[in-house]
């Protein structure tokens, strides 16, 4: 089977037939004498996120018989959320699963990896992307050159906005204090009037408690009413019915593995995690999604108010976002390589999210 046109079909084909303690391929299934130990951090602070990423973890050793086993860490066990990149560069943990927007530091060309504003709005948009337009390649060229390895992306939802007041359209945005991952996600709630600042995900519930802000994005219902958003806000603003989220509607993350770590592993195994990255990133976005189908009626009973902006905000965003994607995409050769990949699919006949009238004036240097 070739690493990398491994479909996701193909993949938990192969795990589902190979039951729960064993891969298919018996050189998985045979342990190695000297079992193998990854040291692996995770993005999640707690909630849903955090034991949907433990359960998986606590699955590799059996699933390997013994060769290969992951130990979990939650955000901030060992390093900072913005330091996880560097740890697993700099081999102080072995492999991560972060939010992918996190990389920009290291990686620019990271923006286009995971979802942007208005940009590619699906998660099989995305795997499509990777999968199927050379995505994946790309990544794995960028991040190698940082001695790391990118395995895979990991889905789990959209973002949505808490608030402790309602925002009912985009200029209610102008003038408020709110927390947002950085970036062009940033960017463009500045250029709407929003005064941002960037928190790791730990840090915005004492930030919305103290009044530092006043609005936060972070990701889903289920991981933000476990972490007391609750508590803290009155409002959730939502995109238009069918569209959570306006700027960031597949908060990708990822598995990324130090190279060495990777090395380490026979080419079998190697196979065997790139595999079992499409089988989290199918389990965790699904048991995500199933979650947060709980939580609204949580946010419900605490008298939390939805909201929603409006199709006119689509258009008005989109008329911000646009020369915001061209201004990251020209800031890095890379950057433009794969931006080019997803504007060519965002305008064909596929998607249509974008029309010629939209990009007129803007050019791309690739």
């Amino acid at each position: 089977m070739t690493r990398h046109i491994t479909s996701r079909r193909t993949a938990l084909r192969a795990l589902a037939g190979a039951g729960a303690a064993t891969l298919a391929a018996p050189h998985v299934a045979s342990a190695a004498a000297h079992g193998t130990t990854w040291k692996i951090q995770t993005s999640w602070p707690g909630g849903a996120g955090l034991q949907i990423f433990k359960d998986w973890c606590g699955t590799i050793a059996e699933k390997t018989g013994g060769e290969l086993a992951f130990q979990p860490f939650g955000a901030n066990d060992v390093v900072g959320d913005f330091q996880l990149y560097d740890a697993v560069k700099n081999g102080v943990l072995d492999a991560i699963n972060p939010f992918t927007i996190y990389a920009q530091g290291i990686v620019p060309a990271a923006t286009f990896l995971t979802s942007y504003p208005l940009g590619l709005r699906n998660p099989h948009e995305w795997d499509v992307f990777f999968y199927g337009l050379g995505g994946l390649e790309i990544a794995r060229e960028l991040f190698a050159q940082q001695g790391m390895v990118y395995v895979g992306p990991v889905h789990h939802g959209p973002n949505i906005i808490h608030s402790k007041v309602p925002i009912r359209s985009i200029d209610d945005f102008r003038g408020r204090k709110m927390r947002l991952p950085g970036g062009m996600v940033a960017e463009v709630f500045t250029e709407i009037g929003a005064e941002t600042t960037v928190l790791p995900g730990s840090e915005i519930f004492p930030a919305l408690e103290k009044g530092t802000i006043d609005v936060a994005d972070y990701v889903g219902p289920a991981v933000n009413y476990a972490l007391g958003f609750s508590q803290v806000t009155s409002y959730i603003s939502m995109g238009p019915p069918g569209f959570m989220s306006l700027y960031q509607p597949v908060d990708l993350m990822d598995i990324t593995v130090s190279q060495a770590a990777w090395d380490a592993l026979s080419p079998e195994m190697r196979q065997f995690v790139e595999m079992e990255t499409h089988v989290y990133s199918d389990m965790h976005h699904a048991a995500i999604q199933a979650a947060d189908q709980e939580a609204w009626a949580k946010f419900e009973a605490d008298g939390t108010e939805v909201t929603r902006l409006t199709q006119d905000d689509v258009e008005l965003m989109t008329e911000v976002a646009v020369p915001i994607w061209y201004r990251y995409a020209n800031r890095d050769k890379n950057a433009a390589r794969l931006f080019k990949i997803q504007l060519d699919y965002m305008t064909s006949g596929s998607l249509g999210y974008v029309s010629p009238e939209q990009l007129e004036g803007q050019t791309l240097d690739l």
